[in-house]
């Protein structure tokens, strides 16, 4: 199979919130056949939905895979799983959160992916970063994207509850 291109979806606000997301970033860059292309920025935000718990850390990924989304949804998952993932609260507070945004393949729809991720467009936390993402030197050159980009330049999102990450981001080590 050709390799996809994916836009994946990263966050979590319980423990140590940059180890969490960098331990789950190195598991994504063990995953056979797939790439890490480029990563964003990080973004601190405002609990959504489920107030009731502490602020998130966010980023989005861009990757290439050589199996389908189905088969990328079952490895984030056992990451999510293995990273100490419990889901009791909708919304609520989490060690890492793995959603697959976007595919390059175009929309998907399955009892377990519905692709783009249905709220995408609801979420700062999710806009700033993949605003971010899309424009990066790496991603800014594939076409592909030109749609999304479009689509992410259009939205116009309050940042309100969303600050730029100040703090250290160990992941930007993995790409070089």
């Amino acid at each position: 199979m050709h390799p996809c291109q994916f836009l994946l979806g990263l966050g979590g606000n319980l423990g140590d919130r940059v180890h969490h997301i960098n331990q789950a970033i190195l598991k994504i860059k063990q995953i056979p056949g797939l790439v890490i292309l480029d990563i964003s920025e990080a973004v601190d935000s405002d609990p959504v939905g489920y107030k009731d718990q502490g602020n998130f850390l966010n980023i989005c990924l861009a990757v290439s895979y050589k199996k389908d989304g189905l088969s990328l949804l079952s490895e984030i998952q056992a990451i999510e799983q293995k990273g100490g993932r419990v889901r009791t609260i909708k919304d609520g507070p989490r060690t890492i959160d793995i959603d697959i945004l976007f595919s390059e393949m175009g929309p998907e729809e399955s009892n377990r992916l519905t692709l783009p991720h249905p709220r995408w467009r609801e979420r700062g936390f999710v806009i700033i970063p993949l605003r971010q993402l899309l424009h990066s030197p790496v991603i800014a050159k594939e076409k592909t994207w030109d749609w999304l980009r479009t689509e992410v330049d259009r939205l116009n999102r309050s940042d309100a509850g969303l600050r730029l990450w100040q703090g250290p981001t160990p992941w930007k080590t993995i790409l070089r």
